[in-house]
Formats: C-alpha cells, structure tokens, sequence
C-alpha cells in the first residue's frame, strides 16, 4: 500500500510538469530530461540497475535521445563499494537541417565503480565508468567520472528536502580526447526512505558549444 502510494506520488509529479511543459513549449535552447533511476537488490550483496532517460530538444515533445540502461552490481564494504556491469541501449534522433531529423542506434556494454561516503550530513559519491560504445558500424570507447554531493536542507522541522549538486566529465580513448562536461544542481524530496524525486539545471559543454537542461528525475530502491 505504501509503495502504491508513492508511485502515485511520482505519477502525479511527472504529468503536472509535463502538462506545464506543454503549456509553454516554444523553440527554445533548453531541452528537458525526464529520467527513472530504479535499484532492485536481490540480496545482501548483489542489486539490478534500471534506468530510462527520455531527452527531448525543447521544453517536451521534440524526441532528442531515448536511453535504456540495465546492469548487474555488488556491493562490498558496508555498502560504501558497488561494481557493476551494464549495458544499454540509445536511439537518438540528430537534426539533418532544421526540419528533417535521421536516427542513429547505439549499443553500449559498461562497467562502473562507485563508492559512497559521509562528511557530517553531506552524502559524496564517487562514479568511475568506462563504456565500449557500437554506434552503427563504429566502435568508440570512453571513460567518465562522476562526483556528486547530496546536501540536506533543514526547512523548519522538514529534513525531507536536500540540494544535489554533481559534476560528470567524459574522455574519449581516441581523438578528440575530451567529449563533454556535464554540470548539475538541483533540489529533491525524499518521500520515504525508497522513493526521492529531483528536479534541476545542467549544463552541458562540449567542444565548441553548450546546451541547458532541465532535468526532473526520480529514484527508485525496491
């Protein structure tokens, strides 16, 4: 009944913004991420990742990139360790001229560390990746690392709400060497101890040009 109830939670979260997005979408700069995060944990040490990403160009509506990811982890250490190895699949829908788009299929295997840790209340996670990506018929390979700060913010007797703040850089293993830096902030509510949902600004830098993101995100421990 509880899990019911915070799906909802979720449901209704998603559709009062994307009705919002709706309302305003224009031409615009500014994409939008909407993104599931799920863990299922099969037992003290082993957990299964999901995720879905669905990236529009605009506000909503205009189909920039669809990500599906899933993996299979290990925690070690006191949960403060988790390795895990994952694949994904990633359509992404390019722009040949301002009117006409071609899409591209992208199969990825990758293999991740994290680590976890606490300084007073403020939450530090560390991501090491490392992707073998078949893009069509390329072959490219890249590593990223990822650091993020989860900051809890008292707001009268409230603890629920928290500020995220991560940075995400991507190298390439050939030329040209760096591929992206991706930065974020952003505020969540962690409805229950299982359920937290965020939404945030990213901007997003590549070699000669930069994107702004909203991005409303939910994570999901079951």
């Amino acid at each position: 009944m509880i899990f019911n109830k915070t799906l909802n939670y979720i449901v209704i979260f998603f559709l009062l913004f994307g009705l919002t997005f709706q309302m305003h979408a224009q031409e615009s700069d500014v994409g939008n991420w909407l993104i599931y995060i799920g863990n299922k944990k099969v037992n003290s040490k082993f957990n299964l990742h999901n995720e879905i990403q669905y990236r529009n160009y605009d506000a909503i509506g205009d189909l920039e990139q669809l990500l599906l990811r899933t993996g299979l982890g290990y925690t070690f250490k006191d949960n403060s360790y988790n390795l895990l190895l994952g694949y994904g699949y990633i359509v992404s829908e390019n722009y040949k001229d301002e009117n006409e788009k071609y899409a591209i299929n992208e199969h990825r295997i990758f293999q991740q560390f994290t680590s976890l840790q606490t300084i007073g209340s403020i939450k530090i996670q560390h991501r090491y990746r490392f992707e073998q990506r078949f893009v069509e018929r390329d072959f490219k390979q890249r590593f990223r690392y990822f650091v993020s700060l989860n900051i809890p913010l008292k707001i009268k007797k409230n603890t629920q709400t928290y500020l995220s703040v991560y940075n995400e850089i991507f190298m390439n293993t050939n030329s040209p060497v760096f591929d992206r830096n991706r930065l974020y902030g952003g505020i969540g509510y962690n409805i229950n101890n299982n359920i937290r949902v965020e939404i945030g600004y990213m901007n997003q830098f590549f070699e000669k040009y930069n994107r702004d993101q909203l991005n409303i995100i939910s994570f999901v421990n079951f």
